[in-house]
């Protein structure tokens, strides 16, 4: 049976993922992920980098140093992707806690505080069911693990503030050599349209947008926006009025 090819072995029958079709459109889906490395070597703690890819282009548009991959962080982030870029029409991310309840409940919804901001923005979340229907910002992982690894030690980069101000001069050159032409020529981003006075009741809302409109980072803490005053501070309660 072996011979005559009716019978595989284990290893002869795992299964092959068919790529994934880009998207057609810049600005249509973003990938996001974080990466965790060793990325300032041994000058520095081991860190976490977010990782933002346009799908249909492979353009890297925002990534960002941070401690750890929490709601906190894609909040920090978010704070300069509307504000440079717009809003896109959808995010594309693992089903991290983040992005995904694992066990909704009769007490608890499917959606996260992340996710209930993206969608008063507009914005929508999908949750990829394995690494490899994201696979365009895990081969930009990788791809960053050895050059942006190889470029921090040049400008004697040895923390996340110093990293943070590196990235965007880096993005560029990257960009420059590993972007590609869309399918389309449309940019589906869209302005960041809401004005701060659209914010009264909503306390999600406000929480995004407070960042994205330089008022400070912030999140939500039973029902109430909680404002960060720096890392690794203790969390003072703001009610929204």
């Amino acid at each position: 049976m072996v011979e005559d090819g009716l019978w595989l072995s284990r290893k002869q029958r795992r299964t092959f993922h068919q790529p994934r079709l880009r998207r057609e459109c810049f600005g249509e889906l973003i990938q996001i992920d974080r990466s965790e490395h060793r990325w300032f070597e041994d000058r520095g703690d081991p860190c976490t980098l977010l990782v933002f890819i346009d799908d249909a282009t492979s353009t890297l548009m925002e990534l960002r140093f941070v401690p750890s991959e929490s709601t906190f962080s894609y909040f920090e982030a978010l704070e300069t992707y509307p504000r440079n870029h717009g809003r896109p029409v959808a995010f594309y991310s693992d089903k991290h806690t983040v992005f995904r309840v694992p066990k909704p409940s009769q007490h608890m919804t499917g959606m996260t505080q992340f996710g209930r901001a993206l969608a008063e923005l507009n914005i929508e979340i999908l949750c990829a069911n394995s690494s490899q229907a994201k696979g365009r910002v895990e081969r930009a992982n990788r791809t960053l693990q050895d050059r942006l690894v190889t470029e921090l030690p040049l400008g004697s980069i040895s923390d996340m503030a110093a990293g943070n101000a590196f990235l965007p001069r880096f993005m560029e050159r990257y960009n420059a050599k590993f972007a590609k032409p869309p399918a389309r020529p449309d940019n589906l981003h869209r302005a960041m349209n809401i004005e701060p006075d659209r914010l009264i009741g909503s306390p999600i809302l406000a929480m995004a947008c407070r960042s994205i409109y330089g008022l400070g980072a912030a999140t939500i803490y039973s029902g109430s926006l909680v404002s960060k005053r720096g890392p690794r501070s203790r969390l003072a309660m703001a009610q929204t009025s």
